[in-house]
């Protein structure tokens, strides 16, 4: 093989893996030492955030709507039994990922109700009789997540979402076994080669799908089939060179994917109603198993995986919940916190359960302090100002508004450039086949 052709291969192979070796590292880092408002957990157990997101929080493009709680699965050790409380109505949804960050399943108000309920979650290729049969979630992968997030109005709001967080409870179907963990990637690999050997290691012990193994094939002169011990030790300076050629063309085709085209209509938002299709073989409970809400193109499914993982890792199918996003106000310059903007509604974004608007700082996405501290706002928040025609118009700047009255429409941005992001919980049917369209954002 060439080196321009080992190249062009290992930039296949970065936007392939990026998403196994993306969430199993935030796996490794949530049961070795939590995140933000999520203190560590060890596998199959609930890791509970007792506040909503703030400023500081390394989570890109995280939620300010719901109270989190995540569990990492390991269903090495067998079956798990979760046990949801009943929520009285009020919003939730449990998000089953897979190790590739497929959603396989979910549990909540839109996809099961909010009453009182019991799962069991079993690892691939099980084969014991469930309690109920008809309340079983199958994992594609040994190890797995739950994204549990909890509509919370705010800190008055928590004590609710906590009582609810506490009856919220795993427990192995038949105690006493022994889960694997994560097997660790070989030490003495140099850090420049690490993405190659977590690749390796993980995507040996987790496979995916049948078609995706057929895939994988093509990526053994990478050494990426190989066995122990480690071809990434002490290799070759040439094979070297061209697989970081290969991982900064990956990188920067996944950067590409997650950017608006620079054809889109000036101030048009994106929507990631189908981001998160690329799942086409594990569809289970809660899931919509149609056409639709499939990629049938994997090689394009791999590129929306990978830029999922990177602008939105752990982000719901639209059907659950939609978000979109703009970097441009109306007349295509760029939003950035040396302007003010206004964002009109005609009327309320149409969403069955809430919606917010949320602003993120470039380039990392992560919410941005303010002395207000409000990093959302929505139908939710109190006292907002709504025309006498029912229109609602926003004011996003970095300034505190010279008019007091203004202050309570007003979303701050940080002083330079910012990407905010709109949600919208439950969407309608006119929000998924497109007819709805966010308005642009004007500079005043």
């Amino acid at each position: 093989m060439t080196q321009p052709e080992l190249e062009a291969l290992a930039a296949d192979a970065y936007v392939y893996g990026y998403p196994l070796v993306s969430d199993l590292t935030m796996v490794e880092r949530f049961t070795g030492g939590g995140m933000g408002t999520l203190p560590a957990a060890p596998f199959n157990r609930m890791s509970h955030a007792t506040r909503l997101a703030e400023p500081g929080d390394p989570f890109v493009s995280v939620n300010n709507d719901t109270v989190y709680s995540i569990a990492q699965l390991d269903l090495s050790e067998g079956p798990l039994v979760l046990h949801v409380p009943d929520t009285a109505g009020a919003y939730y949804v449990l998000q089953f990922v897979d190790a590739w960050t497929d959603n396989f399943a979910y549990v909540g108000s839109r996809a099961t109700g909010t009453g009182e309920q019991s799962w069991l979650i079993v690892p691939p290729h099980w084969h014991g009789t469930p309690p109920d049969p008809g309340r079983v979630i199958v994992s594609p992968t040994t190890i797995a997540s739950i994204v549990g997030r909890f509509a919370c109005t705010g800190p008055d709001d928590l004590p609710r979402v906590q009582a609810l967080q506490e009856a919220l409870t795993l427990s192995p179907l038949e105690p006493g076994g022994l889960v694997a963990g994560l097997p660790a990637p070989d030490p003495d690999v140099p850090e420049r080669l690490a993405f190659f050997e977590r690749l390796r290691v993980w995507m040996a012990a987790f496979p995916p799908a049948g078609p995706d193994v057929e895939y994988q094939r093509r990526f053994a002169p990478l050494g990426l089939l190989d066995p122990d011990p480690s071809p990434y030790r002490a290799a070759a300076p040439e094979w070297t060179a061209a697989l970081l050629k290969g991982v900064a063309a990956g990188r920067e085709r996944v950067e590409d994917a997650t950017r608006p085209p620079e054809d889109h209509p000036a101030g048009e938002w994106r929507s990631g109603l189908h981001l998160f299709d690329f799942n086409t073989d594990y569809l289970g409970p809660g899931t919509i198993d149609d056409p639709e809400w499939r990629i049938p193109d994997r090689r394009a499914a791999y590129l929306s995986r990978a830029a999922a993982a990177r602008a939105g890792l752990w982000g719901n199918h639209a059907y659950e919940a939609v978000f979109a996003m703009t970097y441009d106000d109306a007349d295509g310059r760029p939003l950035s916190g040396a302007h003010a903007y206004t964002l009109r509604f005609d009327e309320p974004p149409p969403a069955e359960a809430f919606w917010s608007l949320t602003m993120y700082g470039l380039p990392d996405y992560y919410l941005v302090a303010n002395p207000i501290e409000r990093y959302a706002i929505g139908d939710r928040t109190p006292g907002l100002v709504y025309g006498d025609d029912g229109s609602l118009t926003l004011l996003l700047q970095h300034e505190p508004p010279a008019d007091p009255a203004a202050a309570a429409n007003w979303l701050p941005t940080p002083e330079g450039g910012f990407r905010p992001i709109i949600r919208l919980y439950q969407p309608t049917q006119a929000v998924l086949d497109g007819t709805y369209r966010v308005p642009p954002i004007r500079r005043i």
